[in-house]
């Protein structure tokens, strides 16, 4: 996105405009609503699906992927394209229509279906990283805050009803312990039947009141949110605020009123060998990564969190004499897994320092004579004014203590 798209009042705080700095992403006419992410975008992007990745696979969460785009059949059957139909895109193929997917629901049921289900095998939690299109307003996107097309950290747990109250609370720790990584202090409502909503209504209240006994039972603090559940069933949204002030719904726990199960013809056999139906709980944790990605950039005004950082440091030899110290701690760092960059540009040293700045860099290397002649490195942290002296192995076990640990 060029400067001049950016509207005179947004600030410099705008995810937009850090995006554009930081070589992380941009916008262009030829998608509208859809983000090009560059190669440090998608080193962000990776970031976060290895953390999401490693917490669920310690839970025991399989991870699956489906189509794209699936014949209009599907939609029709969850109920999509009764309800959501004017947010989705439709393509003919001939006398077919098809889909492109805005959620990720309906395709795991064909997962579940695809074999004979026990009581013993639930719940069975599938995640699925999956790309949704959604046909949005123009008039209503915004960057990746609201986009036509999004990646979406989503999992549909399949479950009998006496492990719903278990399975909420796992998620409840799940949702807190991750965002405490970022430093977020999620706060929690209860969404409630919407005026246009399937199923009955004794359903609906026996469900709301599941969810509230889950929340109470956790010491989760909420608020209700009259009317704002989704069409099949109450939910639980998340909101974080970042830093400054604003809030953002974007992690959510939705239970399925057997609406999925029921319109699939999802079924398991149980412990007396008769065929019951699957509950079903719709769940993420980011959201959206776009949008999750977001709220990062402004809520850290671009300076993210060491292990989140596209470039970790860079070393900055202090004249074209000491390039070759510099390309040697450059390569030590490197080669420990470290993102580093090496700056032997022409420029003065005070221009590349700021320039480094500019880039939210963590670690800036300083390499000159005494350096070299001493074997070891000038290295200032990000945020701060004081300088140190240190050897490059001891530097190397600093920054990977920090990304190990994920430090804020």
């Amino acid at each position: 996105m060029s400067k001049d798209e950016l509207k005179p009042e947004e600030s410099k705080n705008d995810h937009r405009a850090i995006g554009e700095a930081l070589d992380l992403f941009s916008f262009h006419e030829v998608a509208p609503g859809t983000a090009f992410w560059h190669g440090k975008g998608m080193i962000i992007f990776r970031e976060l699906e290895k953390l999401i990745r490693g917490e669920l696979d310690q839970v025991g969460y399989e991870e699956i992927s489906t189509p794209i785009m699936v014949k209009k059949e599907v939609f029709e059957k969850s109920g999509h394209a009764k309800y959501y139909r004017e947010n989705m895109f439709e393509l003919e193929d001939g006398d077919q229509t098809y889909f492109l997917k805005p959620m990720n629901c309906p395709e795991s049921t064909y997962v579940y279906g695809s074999r004979i289900r026990s009581y013993k095998d639930l719940p069975l939690r599938l995640s699925e990283i999956g790309r949704l299109h959604r046909n949005e307003l123009s008039g209503v996107l915004g960057g990746l805050f609201r986009a036509r097309q999004f990646t979406m950290d989503d999992a549909h747990i399949y479950l009998r009803p006496d492990q719903i109250q278990g399975e909420v609370s796992s998620l409840l720790k799940l949702v807190t312990k991750v965002y405490a990584i970022f430093g977020f202090s999620p706060k929690f409502y209860l969404s409630t039947m919407p005026d246009k909503a399937m199923g009955d209504k004794k359903a609906w209240e026996k469900a709301e009141e599941a969810l509230e006994m889950a929340l109470k039972e956790n010491g989760v603090k909420h608020e209700l949110k009259e009317k704002d559940g989704a069409f099949y069933g109450p939910k639980i949204d998340i909101e974080i605020k970042d830093s400054l002030g604003r809030s953002w719904q974007l992690a959510t726990i939705q239970l399925d009123l057997l609406m999925l199960p029921e319109q699939f013809g999802l079924t398991y056999i149980d412990e007396e060998g008769k065929k019951q139906k699957p509950m079903v709980i719709h769940r993420a944790v980011y959201g959206s990564f776009e949008r999750f990605i977001g709220v990062l950039l402004e809520h850290f005004e671009g300076a993210l969190p060491l292990w989140l950082s596209p470039v970790q440091a860079v070393v900055l030899p202090v004249s074209e004499k000491f390039t070759g110290y510099g390309k040697k701690v450059f390569d030590e760092l490197k080669n420990a897994g470290i993102r580093v960059e090496i700056s032997d540009a022409n420029e003065t040293l005070g221009k590349r320092i700021r320039e480094a700045e500019v880039r939210k860099i963590p670690y800036v290397i300083v390499v000159g004579e005494r350096e070299e002649s001493g074997d070891f490195v000038n290295v200032r942290r990000r945020g701060s004014k004081d300088n140190t002296e240190v050897k490059v192995s001891e530097l190397i076990s600093r920054i990977k203590k920090e990304i190990e640990e994920r430090a804020l």
